[in-house]
């Protein structure tokens, strides 16, 4: 059974999503009002999953994320694991108004795996935890074109370094697989568009992420767009 850990600062929103979660034969392990008690819970419950709010006291989403991110990627480093997932990590779900739009961005590049508004219907809320506890990243290919785009148009220059830094290894093929992945395509679709299996396609990305050390296609999207690779409304 899928393990959850709920972070909001407003409990009737942490009660109605766990109710939510319990109703859909999901197992809900811990509630926490801040940043830093979700930090520390992650740490004693190991949720699979966290559902992060980003606004809140003491210490806010963006930042428990990161802590929470780069504490699985160190437990899968020390035990020679590919990737913080494989170390049995908590993948982190945003749980958004979508009016944070600088917000919801910095939370995927501080290692979420992707968002849902808080209005969200209940079986909506039931799918992104199932479809983040996969493996797979939760990105609405419309939805986050546009915060990306909106980031960096307010940012005014695209960012360079690491991520720039981490195209050089990636072959032709890869560079446009990525591009793909960047306009929201699922590994079926990405197969279709390039005449591959999609076993192949999934290959491809997976080698991307290996590459550029992404932690899942939500970094990927940063990724492509950050470096330049895609730009704002191309």
């Amino acid at each position: 059974m899928i393990s959850v850990l709920v972070v909001d600062d407003q409990p009737l929103v942490r009660h109605a999503v766990r109710d939510i979660l319990i109703d859909g034969g999901i197992r809900v392990v811990g509630e926490a009002a801040n940043g830093r008690e979700a930090v520390s819970t992650a740490l004693v419950t190991t949720p699979d999953v966290v559902l992060m709010d980003i606004r809140m006291p003491e210490l806010d989403g963006i930042a428990a994320t990161a802590l929470i991110c780069a504490r699985s990627s160190a437990q899968a480093g020390a035990e020679g694991e590919a990737g913080a997932d494989a170390a049995g990590g908590p993948r982190v779900l945003i749980l958004t108004t979508f009016e944070e739009d600088e917000n919801v961005v910095a939370a995927l590049r501080a290692g979420a795996s992707g968002f849902i508004g808080k209005g969200a219907e209940p079986d909506e809320i039931i799918r992104a935890v199932r479809t983040i506890h996969s493996g797979e990243s939760l990105l609405s290919s419309t939805a986050t074109r546009a915060l990306i785009e909106r980031s960096i148009r307010g940012g005014g220059t695209v960012r360079t370094g690491p991520w720039t830094a981490a195209l050089t290894p990636l072959t032709p093929r890869e560079r446009e697989v990525l591009v793909l992945v960047a306009e929201g395509l699922s590994n079926h679709d990405i197969a279709a568009r390039l005449t591959i299996s999609p076993h192949t396609a999934k290959t491809h990305v997976n080698r991307i992420m290996a590459k550029v050390s992404a932690r899942d296609r939500a970094q990927l999207v940063i990724l492509a767009y950050e470096s330049g690779l895609v730009t704002a409304g191309g």
